[in-house]
């Protein structure tokens, strides 16, 4: 029997290529390009699967070229790649790769955080530049995180994840927002209190986002929100891109508005605002909080396992939206 055509956007481990092919013909791109939306829909012909990254964007263009497509799994937990409706629309399936990523999003979190409020780029930086010719009492002085207050925007699992972090391991008090209010055993288990926006922007020492993108929750920090904070705080974004305006964070770093802020996420990502290059008071990583072998290793195999499942069973692991397959 002739085997179902998938397409792997871009490059994954040669053993989950493997593992596709033993289902699937498989046309892969191991050379790692990165395809303008015409060279995808035209990559697209033929194949009723596709394995893709937050780089793919999955619309109605794309899918009104390529009917013959029934599911594209995301190597990602966030999938602001895919437009959801006009896949629903077109009974194209969306999956995602929730769970496997948590733990280690939380560490790096945690990570940048501490890198922030520590100052520790900052003061490499100096070392690297020889600099450093003394011991002085106020030398890369920043912010406290033992005891502190991290204010949470985005209490999912990453969210929740982190604020055990801090809560257990480092003392700190935490509070939080969301679009919904933690059960009472979870926030028991994380020691968070729900809060308004508004009073966790002007009273915590850290805020720290982990808000899924959308619509609704695009520059959930902008110009006003900055200027709530206090001058001594700082601000992390593990979230997505667009969740801040970066163009004001710039400002408001320059103008020392804010005392720091930590950034693994940016607005039009490769391409950052330039703004960020010319202030030190910023940690910037290249979206990188995933990245442990073994995280991203199971991110490809769960995205794999999701069109091995529902092109074989109909049925995906982790499914985004309702159609029907086979």
């Amino acid at each position: 029997m002739t085997k179902k055509s998938i397409l792997v956007a871009r490059a994954i481990f040669p053993e989950v290529l493997e593992m596709l092919s033993q289902h699937f013909q498989v046309e892969s791109n191991q050379s790692d390009e990165v395809w303008s939306a015409d060279v995808l829909k035209q990559k697209m012909q033929g194949k009723v699967g596709a394995l893709t990254t937050g780089s793919e964007r999955i619309d109605a263009a794309l899918l009104q070229a390529n009917p013959q497509l029934k599911i594209v799994a995301n190597m990602a937990v966030g999938y602001n790649n895919f437009d959801i409706a006009a896949m629903t629309s077109a009974g194209v399936l969306a999956t995602n790769a929730p769970d496997v990523l948590t733990e280690t999003t939380a560490d790096f979190g945690f990570a940048l955080l501490m890198a922030t409020a520590r100052r520790i780029t900052e003061s490499e930086h100096y070392l690297r530049k020889g600099l450093w010719t003394k011991w002085s009492y106020d030398m890369f002085t920043g912010a406290e995180v033992h005891g502190s207050m991290l204010g949470i925007i985005g209490m999912g699992r990453i969210g929740q994840g982190i604020a055990k972090r801090a809560a257990h391991g480092f003392g700190m008090r935490v509070i939080y927002h969301n679009r919904s209010r933690l059960s009472a055993d979870l926030e028991s288990a994380c020691k968070a209190t729900y809060v308004a926006k508004e009073e966790l922007l002007r009273t915590a020492d850290h805020v720290m986002l982990v808000v899924p993108y959308s619509a609704e929750s695009h520059h959930t920090i902008g110009a006003k929100e900055l200027s709530c904070m206090k001058p001594t705080a700082t601000l992390v974004n593990i979230a997505r891109g667009g969740i801040v305006d970066d163009a004001a964070l710039a400002l408001a770093l320059k103008n020392k508005q804010i005392a720091a802020a930590g950034l693994d996420v940016f607005e039009g990502e490769p391409a950052l605002n330039p703004a960020l290059l010319t202030v030190p008071n910023v940690v910037l990583t290249p979206h990188i909080a995933s990245a442990t072998i073994q995280t991203r290793m199971a991110m490809a195999k769960l995205a794999a396992d999701n069109l091995i499942e529902f092109l074989t069973k109909g049925k995906a692991l982790t499914p985004l939206n309702q159609v029907t397959g086979n």
